[in-house]
């Protein structure tokens, strides 16, 4: 492979990651030759003139929202990221009246990722990576392991996920537990129906464990079309990779701490950062001079790789890559090294070499898991300092976080208390809730350098919460500003209950706002219809603890979904455990997009009971009104 003429950086992670160089330098030589003045900015016109000579038709009224979207220096136009960022908002129909009539360089296949939209190109490359970590630790499970392993260079791969088996225990390997299997469909012929439950467990628990799956259905995955199911796995296995990337899991990781840092700071750190850190921590100790930032440029020239390798095996690493003639050969060299601790995989040379965000970022958390190269004898903080949080807390921002990135926001939240600071985040989601609520021209975007405009941000957030009836008596922009975490949790509780309760809204005949109440009632008079004598009082009733109630609920709405020769009595703890775990993957399998955990149900969290409640109604009035349609 010849060496690029010139390469094209972005600091955007993703676009670095998305884009091959081929593909950024196609438009970056459209956008130079649109830029006429050289300000490095596109205005509304010259976007609109851009986009027409490209074959892509867009009003000026399109494309002053486009740069308003994308403007991030508030300048007045769109900067090359930008510019990038447009392309990949014309291919997910973000322009209701555009019509591209020829490709512009991009697949327009594409996903939402974890920070914004981008298309997601199935590269031979990638696909081999996922086969191999798919091969490698499905390879002994009872149910999938007989179609391994799975060949990269054919169709295999499709054909093993339409049943969704696979992705389900792919989902269980990243958390383990996110699914009970006891609820998968697993005969060796599954109906379409079966096939369907499967994806839709498959697609709500990968919600559940912060997968962004927006405008992915059940069907897509049956059909297996394949950038939405590699788009989904890449997913699905950064978060397995990064689960552990944590100074609470891994104490360690404190030898990373500045002189003057504190340990909370790099506890609220998100796992790529963290990666990051540490990878810097290591070049920095050999004498390295250069800061990597990112997964994809900063490492293309296989430099940093070289001399990390080196600093974690000195004994088997040696700088020799460092003298190669191209990036290529220096790229493939340092491979064999890697290859010498066991840590080649997800990357092959020209991955490297065209910096491939996700693979990148995938094979330095092999390695880091491999050979971290820290100690605990160095550890810089106190066993004390090292207890979890308030355990009430750690789950409920949990469920905040999963619950905020399904959204399909642009922003992808790592740390609730911390992301939420400058407003602009909760401003996504009031938005994303009732689009419309919000009317950016009033909000400052990030990187939001005064604090003042922080609080703006969020005296406006404040504001609309209050016209939807919020309680937030004597709450300022401040105090999320400061990180407030009671009223942080208090204000996205409402936010959730207010969400769930306007779809509700809208699924009812008379349109009318649904209480807590009536959701109560809804239930018990669901159950009644069974004959079932099981009841709850309020969604604060000790004796859902048992799971009995919930399990006659789902049954009442698919008879089928619920195998009772699974279900306890709910009499012991264990009991308990064993129907609340089974509960959630059952309310998933029936389409319930949920974000509690079993141990909700046992504790009989009030809050998330209702989520569960509210959830499972939804589920039931969508069924009901599909059935009118149909018969009607």
């Amino acid at each position: 492979m010849a060496t690029p003429s010139f390469a094209v950086a972005v600091s955007d992670p993703v676009l670095a990651g998305r884009f091959t160089q081929g593909e950024l330098r196609q438009h970056r030589a459209q956008f130079d030759a649109a830029d006429k003045f050289q300000k490095n900015l596109l205005s509304p016109e010259q976007l609109e003139a851009a986009l027409s000579k490209h074959n892509i038709t867009a009003s000026l009224e399109e494309a002053s929202k486009l740069v308003e979207k994308f403007d991030a220096t508030s300048k007045g136009g769109v900067d090359f990221e930008g510019f990038l960022k447009v392309h990949l908002a014309i291919q997910d129909g973000v322009l209701s009246g555009s019509s591209p009539k020829k490709s512009s360089g991009l697949n327009k296949a594409f996903i939402r990722s974890t920070s914004t939209t981008y298309t997601h190109q199935v590269e031979d490359s990638e696909k081999q990576a996922y086969v191999d970590h798919i091969n490698l630790w499905l390879k002994d499970d009872p149910v999938v392991g007989t179609r391994l392993p799975l060949n990269a260079a054919t169709d295999e791969l499709w054909e093993a996920v339409k049943d969704g088996l696979l992705l389900c225990k792919l989902i269980n390997v990243a958390v383990k537990g996110t699914i009970d299997e006891r609820v998968l469909n697993v005969k060796e012929k599954l109906n379409a129906w079966e096939k369907n439950e499967n994806q839709t467990l498959c697609i709500n628990s990968a919600k559940a464990i912060g997968c962004s799956v927006v405008n992915i259905g059940a069907g897509d995955l049956v059909e297996a079309k394949p950038h939405l199911v590699l788009g989904l796995i890449s997913q699905i296995v950064k978060i397995q990779l990064l689960s552990n990337v944590s100074v609470k899991k891994m104490p360690e990781l404190a030898e990373l701490l500045d002189n003057e840092e504190e340990f909370d700071e790099l506890c609220r750190l998100p796992a790529e950062k963290i990666l990051l850190r540490w990878f810097n921590f290591h070049l920095k100790r050999s004498g390295y001079k250069k800061e990597v930032t990112n997964f994809g440029a900063d490492i293309k020239d296989g430099e940093a790789y070289t001399v990390l390798l080196h600093a974690l095996a000195p004994e088997v690493c040696d700088l020799s890559p460092l003298k190669a003639a191209t990036t290529e050969e220096r790229a493939r060299l340092l491979l064999l090294q890697a290859e010498k601790l066991d840590v080649r995989k997800y990357v092959q040379a020209r991955d490297i070499v065209e910096g491939h965000q996700n693979l990148n970022l995938a094979f330095v958390a092999n390695l880091f898991h491999t050979r971290s190269g820290l100690s605990l004898e160095n550890s810089k903080v106190t066993f004390a300092e090292m207890l979890p949080d308030d355990e009430t807390d750690s789950r409920e921002e949990r469920a905040f976080r999963m619950w905020i990135n399904s959204l399909g926001i642009e922003t992808y939240v790592n740390q609730v208390f911390d992301d939420l600071r400058d407003g602009y985040v909760l401003l996504e989601m009031l938005n994303k809730v009732e689009p419309g609520v919000v009317n950016f021209k009033r909000v400052s975007k990030p990187p939001i350098k005064m604090p003042f405009k922080k609080v703006e941000n969020c005296n406006y957030a404040v504001e609309i919460g209050k016209g939807w009836g919020f309680s937030l008596v004597n709450v300022s922009g401040n105090d999320f500003v400061q990180g407030n975490k009671k009223l942080i949790l208090a204000f996205l509780w409402q936010l959730m209950r207010h969400s769930l309760l306007l779809m509700l809204k809208k699924l009812k005949v008379q349109g009318k706002e649904v209480s807590d109440a009536e959701i109560v009632a809804w239930a018990n008079d669901k159950v009644k219809t069974t004959g079932k004598a099981s009841k709850m009082d309020s969604f604060r009733d000790k004796s859902l603890s048992s799971g009995q109630f919930f399990l006659d609920l789902l049954s009442a709405i698919e008879p089928r979904v619920v195998n009772w020769y699974l279900v306890t009595a709910g009499q012991t703890q264990e009991d308990k455990e064993s129907n609340a775990k089974y509960i959630v993957s059952v309310a998933r399998k029936l389409g319930c997009s949920i974000f509690l955990l079993w141990d909700d149900i046992v504790e009989v969290r009030p809050k998330m009971i209702m989520t569960l409640t509210a959830s499972i109604m939804q589920v039931s009035m969508k069924k009901k009104g599909m059935a009118s349609l149909e018969s009607s």
